[in-house]
């Protein structure tokens, strides 16, 4: 990028900021970058609140120290950029549990989400059908092959294993099913380890081979404070102009720059820009582009999502097992899928007076219906199935908060990492400089998503500096 121009990020999630900070660290001084924010908050569903005197986090926790190759990740680094990095808390139990047969058991160790590298480590929470896992003389994948987690881990070693194991695992991440997500993007590793191995098992083993890790270095970090400190910290560092409350209804190509339609349909404002990022969930980027990119469109619009709710509480001194919390297959009929005990796991949230933070996860994909209950309602069943699965009636509430993400963790489907290639193949060719950023795309977290957001600036700056002469 030869010369400074005007750069508009739409969508103030974290990938849209953290591209907003890579434009602002990469592009030629007296750049404009405008941040366009639907809502009345940057940070998507990073958002620190607070519940009875004390911090919590309304949308994602923590996030992972390493990338796959074993070096710090987007998350740290962006961190280090701003200044925060030695700010980075981390979880002090690390111990969780699932709910199974009435009662809470260990998670067992030695599994990669879940599916087991050795068979009688999961025996006492699972029983796998260990003769299916034979060497049929050949790799478990193609070179181009993807399947559903559920489909190759059922077919290996039994449904047991899915239900009570993996399911809940990826549950707890991505609202979805075991039955339903692409292997090769929820669990990479292990899709490019079962293009060698034989059995699953073995794939396992060689994906955690392979997977550097420091021993006794911690897995997940977050920032004292909240994660609204990392949203704040990223939007002042990009020095953009922000737009919050402001919808932008159209893109429109203009002979290599862009016209953007913002604001109500009565009273619309005009911008004039040299290239875009879209960092808005699939299904509004699809609208967006469905004029001027409508195979590109069609591409990502079909991505569903699904909604959940947080659901936290505050509870007088009550019995609590030292667990950092507990995941809950789908299988034991609880509207509750996960709960952290936050003031157990996060050493720095502890209190003196014994007051204890626990939030559950509440909303799978396809039970939508299962949100439909009041606030209320969520919070008495929340408290009521606590205490059942902890086998003890916790004290009432000091207080509680509910926090509702509609549309909120993307659900892929096999093959969507293929598909969202041919996407970006595709937009490349018709309009360089626009670029795609964001969960929708790329994968969930917030390593990836920052990655997603400083990718897109790399890819617009690039478009926008020519051909070299």
């Amino acid at each position: 990028m030869r010369r400074p121009g005007r750069i508009a990020v739409v969508g103030g999630g974290i990938a849209g900021l953290a591209a907003a900070v890579r434009l602002r660290d990469r592009a030629p001084a007296g750049t404009e970058v405008t941040v366009y924010e639907q809502s009345g908050a940057l940070g998507g569903k990073l958002r620190t609140g607070s519940l009875a005197g004390s911090t919590v986090e309304l949308g994602a926790e923590s996030f992972l120290m390493r990338d796959p190759a074993g070096g710090e990740s987007a998350a740290v680094a962006l961190l280090r950029r701003l200044g925060l990095d030695t700010e980075l808390v981390h979880p002090t139990v690390g111990q969780a549990a699932l709910a199974v047969d009435g009662g809470l058991r260990p998670i067992p160790g030695g599994t990669l989400v879940g599916v087991p590298g050795d068979l009688e480590r999961v025996a006492a929470v699972a029983e796998p059908t260990a003769a299916a896992d034979l060497d049929g003389g050949k790799p478990l994948l193609g070179p181009d092959e993807d399947v559903a987690v559920g489909a190759l881990v059922r077919a290996r070693l039994g449904d047991q294993v899915v239900d009570r194991l993996v399911d809940p695992m990826l549950g707890g991440v991505y609202a979805g099913r075991a039955d339903d997500l692409s292997l090769v993007t929820t669990m990479p590793a292990l899709a490019r380890a079962a293009r060698v191995a034989h059995t699953l098992t073995g794939a396992v083993r060689a994906a955690q081979a392979a997977a550097p890790r420091a021993p006794g270095a911690p897995v997940f970090g977050a920032l004292a404070g909240g994660m609204s400190r990392l949203v704040e910290a990223a939007a002042t560092a990009s020095g953009a102009t922000l737009r919050l409350g402001a919808t932008v209804r159209e893109l429109t190509p203009l002979g290599g720059r862009w016209r953007l339609t913002v604001g109500p349909t009565r009273d619309p404002e005009f911008v004039e820009v040299d290239a875009v990022v879209l960092a808005v969930p699939a299904r509004p980027a699809a609208r967006l582009l469905t004029a001027p990119a409508p195979d590109v469109a069609a591409r990502i619009g079909g991505l569903d999502y699904a909604s959940v709710a947080l659901v936290t509480l505050a509870l007088p001194e009550p019995e609590l097992p030292a667990l950092s919390g507990f995941l809950v297959p789908g299988t034991e009929g609880l509207l509750i899928k996960a709960a952290t005990f936050f003031t157990t796991k996060w050493g720095h949230l502890r209190r003196p007076d014994g007051v204890a933070l626990v939030r559950a996860s509440v909303g799978r994909y396809g039970e939508e219906r299962q949100l439909q209950l009041s606030d209320d309602e969520l919070v008495a069943t929340v408290h009521r199935e606590l205490s059942g699965v902890l086998g003890v009636t916790l004290p009432s509430l000091l207080d509680s908060r509910v926090q509702r993400w509609g549309g909120a963790l993307p659900q892929y489907t096999p093959g969507h990492l293929d598909r969202v290639a041919a996407a970006r193949t595709a937009l490349r060719a018709a309009h360089p400089t626009l670029a795609l950023a964001g969960a929708g795309y790329d994968g969930v977290g917030i390593p990836v998503c920052v990655r997603s957001g400083e990718t897109a600036a790399e890819e617009i700056i690039c478009a926008l500096e020519g051909p070299a002469t």
